[in-house]
């Protein structure tokens, strides 16, 4: 029997992808569901399918980066259900440009839905799962988190800012004797349609990086994915990486060090789509 069954789970990014597999998973499952996006449409055809199953279901429209919308949001699912016990912070966004080439604003868009949105998340529902007594945290990280590679790095940043942030609230959570389970995840290339909502710099073309990334990058299912991630989630794992390609890069970048940059670069530069003509902005 599933842990999850008969308790309330909330997942932000509901509205496609990993999310909506998590969601489907979970209602397979029978765990009481509240599930958000900033994608109306995506969102709703994620609760039409959830609702057939039978399970309790809400729904709501929510910006992980309205801080104080996603704090009266945790008040509001924990009244109305009456506890939360499994937390999946997973809305997030993707963005391609050199450092040199990305405006501040660009940078501060990644950090504001990739961090701050889990930190949001984190922050208004932590007290929620203490007071469940049986309590599970799962923040979305990233093989990018793990590894950095070029054109990423507002998007690295992001993602090592959520590993470090989540696996310092891990041992604060055992220090303190709190009943709260909490992971961290890095999945690899996943199939969704996170690259191709992705934005880029002017000097990217976004369809083609699109396509580079489905076609040689996204190797496992969203389903498969959220199978992974509830399977840790559930023994209570540290950590969890999702794909044979987190797996085997984590292991490369744990045995080299550093050395992986200059490898990265080269295949980067090699086998990735690159820019034309950039430009410094600010």
């Amino acid at each position: 029997m599933s842990r999850f069954k008969g308790q309330t789970a909330v997942i932000t990014g509901a509205g496609s992808g990993i999310g909506r597999a998590l969601a489907y998973d979970l209602a397979a499952q029978g765990a009481t569901l509240a599930l958000s996006d900033v994608d109306d449409a995506g969102l709703a055809e994620t609760v039409a399918h959830v609702r057939q199953t039978g399970v309790d279901v809400r729904s709501d429209r929510l910006d992980v980066t309205d801080r104080d919308g996603v704090l009266a949001y945790a008040d509001a699912v924990a009244e109305q259900f009456g506890a939360v016990h499994l937390v999946i912070n997973n809305a997030g966004i993707a963005f391609t440009g050199d450092v040199a080439e990305m405006t501040f604003s660009d940078i501060e868009r990644i950090m504001d839905v990739d961090f701050w949105g889990v930190v949001n998340g984190t922050k208004a529902f932590l007290p929620h799962l203490i007071a469940s007594g049986d309590g599970t945290l799962v923040n979305i990280s990233s093989l990018f988190g793990l590894m950095s590679v070029p054109s990423q790095g507002a998007y690295n940043a992001a993602k090592f800012a959520v590993r470090g942030f989540t696996e310092a609230l891990r041992q604060e959570m055992l220090i303190a004797g709190h009943p709260v389970r909490v992971t961290c995840v890095h999945p690899g290339g996943i199939k969704t349609a996170i690259a191709r909502s992705a934005g880029a710099v002017p000097s990217r073309d976004a369809t083609v990086l699109s396509e580079f990334f489905d076609r040689r990058l996204a190797k496992t299912s969203a389903e498969r994915a959220a199978r992974t991630i509830l399977r840790a989630a559930e023994r209570g794992r540290a950590r969890v990486l999702v794909g044979l390609d987190a797996r085997v890069l984590d292991l490369i970048v744990r045995v080299g060090g550093s050395a992986y940059q200059r490898t990265g670069a080269a295949l980067a530069k090699r086998l990735a789509p690159q820019p034309k003509h950039p430009t410094s902005r600010s």
